[in-house]
């Protein structure tokens, strides 16, 4: 592996070069997204402005999440509203633009962060918001103050269009039947689904139009889970926004599947399962719907992170993915204490445990030697059923992997979700964010 020092010579001279040529589309672009909630997190999970400086260093944008939409009047909202230190946070982490000129910092909106008073996702105020020009309005004149008062380069479009309802494992025969019975539904998440897809569209053509004069971006995030097909008139879109962020992760997740684990993102289809729950397919997709030379609009997300289920007796021992009988989201980690979600540092602590540690088992890591879907660690439950643990997640290796499939597509690079979740301390084996550096080195 190449010196610190070496390695940023050789990124500065790679930018220059670049810079020659005009146009980044020529090499892999590297959007890095931010969640602002780990500067207040607490313990050793809390990222400080210092500890995010290094990460900058590889990325190309670096996306602030999140805020969202006020259901009254319809203008751009803080979803931190009670900590006094937010919109101050805005203007330290545009000003980081100082020491790192060539990072363009966007300010994301949505990213299912914006929650109803129920504690879930809110998806209709954003629709609300589509459906009346004066709404639109509103929301358009805030976007441009926001992004002035406080120094952003722009808009992250990260909509919380209403998710596709979870899918039932099925078999073969089951699927095929459900598919076909799906022909003759009018079941849907979203019964104007046609209208929202056309008034998104006319709302990113008029936010090109007001943030253009003044050089901001525009871009797109498809969350998990969304169906393009549904509310994204895709060549349109790609006509208005600089670029698009797939959702090409958490295809599966305990909160969605919680009696069996799998792989949360293949690379590729895998065998008796959902046929769109892989990168490939949402990236064949996009690209059917416009030109090739759009192909560079394009980024594929790769997470930071893995999903985690809890194994149960009769989840098996081996191991091998779907887990059946899984028990639901397994526990929090000590850092980032998300039920179901393990940080990579969490995860690599957990691979290098002692067999004979008693009260913290190791965790047995399988590989993936066909590059194709993507690798996996587990524990099976012991005698009395419990301390089972599965976990689908991305490494330095699979980033990698994954970076390259990008650039063999001929797109515009990763989106990487997100750079608090990487090991920002270097814990694990003394490299800082080596997640993120994997895919910076690929491309």
């Amino acid at each position: 592996m190449l010196p610190q020092s070496v390695f940023y010579r050789a990124l500065m001279l790679g930018s220059f070069l670049c810079l020659l040529h005009g146009s980044l589309a020529e090499v892999g672009k590297l959007v890095c997204f931010y969640d602002a909630a780990s500067f207040v997190r607490e313990g050793p999970a809390q990222l400080s402005l210092v500890e995010l400086e290094p990460a900058l260093n590889f990325c190309n944008f670096l996306v602030y999440g999140y805020a969202g939409i006020d259901a009254e009047s319809h203008k751009i909202k803080s979803l931190d509203p009670e900590l006094s230190y937010n919109r101050q946070h805005y203007r330290q982490i545009t000003a980081l633009r100082q020491r790192f000129p060539h990072v363009r910092f966007l300010l994301s909106v949505g990213g299912n962060r914006d929650l109803s008073a129920e504690g879930v996702a809110d998806s209709s105020k954003y629709l609300s918001l589509l459906e009346q020009p004066e709404h639109r309005s509103a929301f358009r004149a805030s976007v441009g103050a926001e992004l002035s008062n406080y120094g952003f380069d722009g808009l992250d479009l990260a909509w919380q269009f209403p998710a596709n309802r979870p899918k039932l494992q099925q078999g073969v025969l089951k699927r095929a039947w459900s598919a076909v019975r799906g022909w003759f539904s009018t079941d849907s998440v979203d019964s104007k689904s046609q209208e929202h897809k056309e008034q998104f569209a006319t709302l990113v053509r008029e936010l090109r139009r007001d943030l253009q004069p003044s050089g901001k971006l525009l871009t797109l995030s498809m969350l998990p889970h969304v169906d393009a097909e549904l509310f994204i008139d895709v060549a349109s879109v790609l006509d208005h926004v600089d670029f698009v962020n797939l959702g090409t992760y958490d295809f599966h997740t305990p909160e969605r599947d919680p009696k069996v684990g799998d792989l949360p993102a293949p690379l590729y289809a895998m065998y008796d399962r959902d046929p769109t729950h892989n990168v490939q397919y949402q990236v064949q997709y996009w690209l059917n719907q416009t030109s090739p030379s759009r192909a560079d609009q394009l980024h594929i997300g790769v997470t930071s992170y893995g999903r985690s289920w809890n194994m149960t007796r009769n989840s098996g021992i081996t191991g091998y993915p779907p887990i059946p009988a899984a028990a639901g989201a397994a526990p929090a980690g000590k850092q980032t204490r998300i039920p179901g979600l393990l940080s990579w540092p969490e995860i690599c602590e957990l691979l290098q445990q002692q067999p004979e540690d008693k009260e913290a088992p190791h965790l047995r890591k399988v590989g993936d030697p066909t590059k194709r879907f993507g690798i996996y660690a587990y524990r099976s439950a012991d005698d009395i059923g419990e301390n089972g643990l599965w976990v689908g997640y991305e490494d330095p290796t699979t980033a990698a992997i994954k970076a390259g499939f990008a650039q063999a597509q001929g797109l515009g690079g990763v989106a990487f979700h997100d750079v608090s979740l990487d090991d920002f301390r270097g814990q694990c084996a003394g490299e800082k964010y080596p997640i993120l550096r994997s895919i910076k080195y690929r491309l």
